[in-house]
């Protein structure tokens, strides 16, 4: 990487991802190992968890639920969640996250049970 990045979230890569739904990926693991930039539209997201990435949820929009090791909480705009390594999550609903992962997200490190 650069000494810095710029990214416009209209030129970012999107994907369609299995455990959360559509990401556009503003700073991933490509750019740095340090830390992933995403907004991610949630609808009915699969159950998973990490073994090294902490992941801190911010919700821009919408609402829905975060089950995180078998409790649930409600989400709507300006709720904030923190996951440390090994907690089993899932977001359903109809809602828009930030999603800041450090390390940054890798596909080798989300688990599924």
């Amino acid at each position: 990487m650069t000494k810095y990045l710029v990214r416009d979230l209209e030129n970012a890569p999107e994907v369609i991802h299995s455990s959360c739904g559509q990401s556009i990926r503003l700073i991933t693991h490509q750019d740095t190992p340090e830390v992933s930039f995403h907004v991610v539209h949630i609808l009915d997201g699969t159950t998973h968890y990490h073994k090294r990435s902490t992941e801190i949820y911010y919700i821009l929009e919408g609402t829905g639920k975060l089950e995180l090791d078998r409790e649930t909480i409600d989400l709507k705009p300006g709720v904030i969640a923190f996951i440390p390594p090994g907690v089993r999550h899932r977001g359903h609903g109809d809602f828009k996250t930030v999603v800041v992962g450090t390390p940054a997200f890798t596909l080798e490190d989300e688990y599924f049970d």
